[in-house]
């Protein structure tokens, strides 16, 4: 994955990862740290927003770990 990629990826990653912040008011690491734990949605039809919503974030981390570790 090149540099450029990874970029990329971020701000497609930011974006969505805006969208559900705003759709249930909470940021994206404390949304997460709740679903790693087990938590479960308070309505039945947002579990698929929040299993994409962690599929998102889950990405989000590893291209901050690529960015990281980048060879520059």
């Amino acid at each position: 994955m090149t540099l450029q990629d990874i970029i990329a990826d971020f701000q497609a990653l930011n974006e969505d990862l805006k969208i559900y912040e705003q759709k249930y008011g909470m940021p994206s690491a404390t949304f997460y740290k709740a679903y790693v734990q087990g938590e479960e949605p308070e309505d039945d039809s947002w579990v698929l927003d929040w299993a994409d919503w962690a599929g998102a974030y889950q990405t989000f981390l590893r291209r901050q770990q690529q960015y990281g570790s980048f060879n520059w």
